[in-house]
């Protein structure tokens, strides 16, 4: 077992371009299961993804193992208009060139007596790829020999690579046949990278170490605390509490993020509803909160650095972040038995996008679009005739456009230029697909 969860962990910290965007930057939902209900799953114990949900849940669902795949593919887009300060050359528009990324999963549970299970789940808990290669014609803001500017100015190249893979061993225990608390440590592992920032070294308290410095990786810690209980024959009701993740610092990157590299994983905590209309018919409902705001790297604005570069540059407590906010989700998922061997499932998942559109937030949100806002979903489950679970499940993250002023007005303006560089757009969409197996032991 100890063998198998390694090897899962490094399939994942060797998968390439790892990443995720629906919840801002978190995972519309854990396990293919939950996945194909909008991740409406904080009280619906069916497979062994609890450590990521709700670790409660693991002691009603008794030796099992789950592991599976899901392909994920974000479409974005960035462009700029109105640009007056040089002419117009600094217009234009890029879409990312990476499209497709596989995100694997793996759980385990076992049941030590009636009222004691311990398990693992292994997920990846969200992340950011973009890769804009489309040139403008104006030179960039930094000497890059013939490297003409990306989209933040900078030379050549503008993209992100940023992963979080998380592992959490799970214990969980029926306090009667109704009631149940979980406990998970999150073990944490990140990998990272920039490239095209050289535009902002001016403003960087680390020049050297603010962009183009290749993967930089961390690694730390929190945990998930949860508890569920079955109110009634048909309701059952769920919450758990996860803590912000202590995370290592970048140090390839202490002068791009807040605190000299610091970026935790935000706290978030979830409640759940399960009502078992009819025999056949399962309705989940789950709100979450993730409190992005909470990460200084993530929420510092925009403009920090860009109006007070000698009091907060970049890499500095009070340097720029991206401006998120605290958010809220909304999950909704249907489940219906079709018969003892098909079971379909359908869902909707909304929250705001985690920035704003009217405080030069766009800028620096060009690396990380996450703008989606609504997603609906699908998937089954088809029982073998070996007694094993295959699970599909399929996500359509609706189109959805940001639209707000440039922040380089402001620098611009603050190096001497006049003009405006006009107003920012962009815009996302998304597809998934994945297929799992599980079996009970």
């Amino acid at each position: 077992m100890r063998k198998l969860v390694i090897g899962l962990l490094a399939a994942g910290c060797l998968t390439p371009g790892l990443a995720s965007a629906t919840n801002g930057y978190f995972s519309h939902g854990y396990g293919l299961k939950a996945k194909g209900m909008a991740g409406a799953s904080t009280a619906v114990a069916s497979d062994t993804f609890g450590g990521s949900v709700n670790p409660a849940k693991m002691v009603f669902v008794g030796d099992r193992i789950d592991f599976g795949a899901d392909l994920f593919s974000p479409r974005r887009s960035a462009s700029r208009q109105g640009e007056t300060a040089f002419g117009g050359f600094y217009n234009g528009s890029a879409d990312s060139d990476s499209r497709y990324f596989l995100i694997p999963e793996f759980g385990y549970n076992k049941m030590i007596n009636p009222n004691l299970s311990l398990g693992v789940s292994v997920y990846g808990n969200g992340g950011m790829n973009t890769d804009f290669n489309t040139p403008l014609a104006g030179p960039p803001f930094a000497a890059c020999g013939a490297a003409q500017a990306n989209m933040l100015l900078g030379c050549g190249k503008l993209g992100v690579d940023y992963m979080e893979l998380i592992v959490a061993p799970t214990v969980a225990y029926k306090l009667n046949q109704s009631h149940s608390i979980g406990l998970s440590p999150l073990l944490g592992y990140r990998r990272f990278k920039v490239d095209g920032l050289q535009a902002f070294a001016p403003i960087s308290s680390a020049p050297a170490n603010l962009t183009n410095q290749g993967y930089d990786h961390s690694t730390g810690w929190g945990v998930r605390v949860g508890w569920m209980g079955k109110v009634s024959d048909t309701v059952t009701l769920g919450a758990a509490y996860a803590s912000k993740m202590t995370m290592s610092d970048f140090d390839k990157y202490r002068g791009l993020f807040a605190e000299q590299g610091g970026f935790d994983i935000p706290e978030n905590y979830n409640v759940g509803i399960a009502v078992q209309a009819t025999p056949t018919v399962l309705v989940a409902f789950d709100v979450q909160r993730i409190n992005y705001g909470k990460t200084t790297s993530i929420s510092n604005g925009v403009l920090n650095s860009i109006v007070n570069p000698f009091a907060c540059p970049l890499g500095s407590a009070c340097g720029s972040g991206f401006s998120w906010q605290n958010r809220t989700y909304y999950k909704l998922g249907l489940e219906y038995a079709y018969s003892k061997e098909l079971t379909l499932r359908g869902g909707f998942n909304y929250g705001k996008a985690p920035f704003g559109t009217t405080a030069n937030d766009i800028s620096f949100n060009i690396l990380a679009p996450g703008v989606v806002e609504k997603h609906l979903t699908l998937g089954l489950t088809y029982k073998t005739s070996t007694s094993g679970e295959l699970t599909f499940a399929y996500m359509h993250a609706f189109s959805n456009t940001v639209t707000g002023p440039s922040a380089i007005t402001t620098m611009i303006n603050g190096m001497g230029f006049p003009g405006s560089f006009g107003t920012e757009s962009l815009k996302m969409y998304q597809n998934s697909f994945g297929i799992a197996y599980g079996w009970k032991m």
